[in-house]
């Protein structure tokens, strides 16, 4: 049996924001209503976090910045017609920094292992759907590999000094 060879993978876009990490995924659901367009009841469900349309909107405005930042380094000078999202296979590798409880110890190294950390795989729901409202991707379905990492601050040489994430976005290709 013959493996496939290891994609290339080249760094295309770090995005660093700040804010507190919030998960997607759980909602709540709050009645029935008629919809406008058919006329037909359903359910009403929202998202359970308040903390999820804040983050999702640091995510955005971090990587608009980072976007025209990128650009800026590469052309020289401001984009005349906004910068092209990333499109093809995609990897994300993201390190979110999530607050310390004050009964951790501070002496040791401790792990964002409670619900109050969040589950990692809604923090990268949330955090996918805010890179792609701010035009980082064309759809988050492009990302086929993840790394991600839940830490406190120090902890991790990538944690930020306080909540956020580090995000880098690479695209993939063949080795030839």
């Amino acid at each position: 049996m013959t493996t496939a060879p290891d994609l290339v993978r080249q760094r295309r876009l770090t995005v660093v924001v700040h804010g507190r990490p919030a998960p997607q995924g759980s909602k709540k659901y709050i009645g029935h209503r008629p919809n406008a367009a058919s006329g037909r009841v359903s359910a009403v469900l929202v998202e359970q976090s308040k903390r999820v349309k804040p983050w999702r909107a640091l995510v955005t405005a971090a990587t608009q910045t980072a976007m025209t930042t990128a650009h800026i380094h590469k052309y020289g000078g401001y984009p005349a017609d906004g910068t092209q999202p990333l499109d093809g296979p995609l990897e994300a590798e993201i390190v979110f920094t999530v607050l310390k409880p004050a009964s951790a110890p501070k002496r040791r190294r401790t792990w964002p292992t409670t619900r109050h950390s969040g589950d990692v795989d809604k923090l990268i729901r949330s955090t996918f759907d805010g890179i792609a409202d701010g035009g980082g991707v064309i759809d988050d379905s492009r990302i086929i590999r993840v790394t991600a990492t839940k830490t406190f601050p120090g902890e991790h040489p990538d944690a930020l000094a306080q909540p956020g994430a580090i995000i880098r976005l690479y695209t993939l290709g063949d080795p030839t």
